[in-house]
């Protein structure tokens, strides 16, 4: 998945998930709470592959992902596209109004514009660029 993509969360929670993400994250998928102060979003199949991973972990490891299972939410597109967020999903990322969705390799990612612009500019410099591209062996 790759992209960025501008949306607003309306009063009732819902947020608009565009088109070209829908075809990639299918006609259902999963919103959890995401590393840094995003939310993510994994298709099944990607999901499925995380919760495998989970089920690997001893008890005392998958004790710290109660969490994100307890607050997880299956979601499936309305007629228009829109997802409703939960609200304690909406306060872990600080969604209040303008939302950023990127795409990011297999998941998608829901970010509070100020948060995701904050981000961004930190992390959006040649020399950071670099230094991934030289750890990927680029």
């Amino acid at each position: 998945m790759t992209g960025t993509y501008e949306h607003s969360v309306d009063a009732k929670g819902r947020l608009f998930i565009p088109a070209k993400l829908r075809e990639e994250l299918g006609a259902a998928f999963y919103l959890a709470m995401g590393v840094d102060a995003c939310l993510a979003i994994y298709p099944q199949s990607t999901w499925d592959r995380f919760t495998e991973k989970f089920a690997s972990l001893p008890m005392s490891q998958s004790k710290a992902m109660r969490p994100l299972f307890a607050n997880a939410a299956k979601c499936e597109p309305d007629s228009q596209g829109r997802i409703v967020i939960p609200q304690k999903l909406r306060k872990y990322a600080a969604l209040e109004k303008d939302a950023v969705i990127i795409g990011v390799h297999d998941r998608a990612e829901i970010w509070s514009a100020q948060a995701w612009n904050a981000q961004e500019e930190e992390e959006m410099t040649p020399e950071k660029m670099a230094a991934c591209m030289a750890e990927l062996g680029f």
